[in-house]
């Protein structure tokens, strides 16, 4: 593709993008003026597009905020540090590697590698919000998407028998932070389409070695599916997630099903 034309779809799709952060930003309230926010960054395609798309932002944002950008070195073997610092020179942010050696702890408490996944992102959360308070932060930024959200609610349905899924907004129990997902209303397809337009490099996959959860990737491929044979159904049950009528449901502790229904 010529690179001219290249870089026309790229700006226009990182405008649509940025349109689409900035209705999430205000829907739910994300940040206001005076808050500092952490933008976590992994080398990923979904952190990259996270950095680029709050910059944006920010520039055409009426509130004053701040951005910095950290990066948590887990300890995997083989991760390319450099590509990092090679992204990072050509971005206009504080950038901070912060370094927890969460491998070791993995190959001391998981040697069979069973529950892995779950004790590595207890770590990785723990280490994150542990910098964000020390260092004067009053949010947390992460890279999750719609699909993400999308595919928590069935995991949690299927394999929880519960409704619950990855909310847009979140305040820490202390309530001394806010957890932020800016990109809720950006499809993981809008993501791969930027990614391909950037040419960025991401960093690679599975450096652990136990591969994609297996609950998570029947997930993905169901919504793959969707997204194939049934096109905007998981938009519309995105849409859905945001539209919810108790009443209708079967929780006694979100509605008094004694008083009777409140609505048709």
């Amino acid at each position: 593709m010529d690179e001219s034309k290249t870089r026309k779809q790229r700006d226009k799709l990182k405008r649509h993008l940025t349109w689409r952060v900035g209705k999430a930003v205000r829907a739910y309230r994300m940040v206001g003026e005076g808050d500092r926010v952490m933008l976590c960054f992994s080398g990923g395609k979904d952190s990259l597009t996270l950095v680029d798309l709050m910059i944006a932002w920010q520039r055409q944002a009426k509130e004053n905020f701040e951005l910095e950008v950290v990066f948590l070195d887990h300890g995997f073997p083989g991760f390319p540090e450099d590509l990092l610092a090679r992204h990072m020179a050509t971005v206009d942010l504080p950038f901070t590697v912060i370094r927890q050696n969460v491998w070791a702890t993995l190959q001391e408490k998981c040697p069979d590698g069973k529950k892995m996944c779950t004790l590595c992102a207890r770590l990785r959360r723990g280490a994150l919000y542990a910098h964000a308070a020390e260092n004067g932060f009053s949010h947390i930024a992460l890279g999750h998407h719609m699909d993400d959200m999308v595919e928590t609610l069935f995991l949690n349905l299927f394999y929880g028998g519960m409704m619950k899924g990855m909310p847009p907004k979140l305040t820490t129990r202390k309530g001394d932070l806010t957890v932020i997902r800016p990109m809720a209303f950006v499809t993981e397809g809008d993501v791969l389409r930027y990614l391909r337009l950037t040419g960025y490099e991401t960093a690679p996959k599975d450096l652990c070695g136990a591969g994609e959860n297996e609950k998570r990737r029947e997930v993905k491929e169901m919504l793959a599916d969707w997204r194939k044979n049934h096109p905007g159904r998981v938009e519309k049950i995105f849409h859905g997630m945001g539209h919810v009528v108790p009443s209708h449901l079967s929780d006694t502790s979100l509605f008094d099903f004694h008083k009777g229904a409140d609505g048709p």
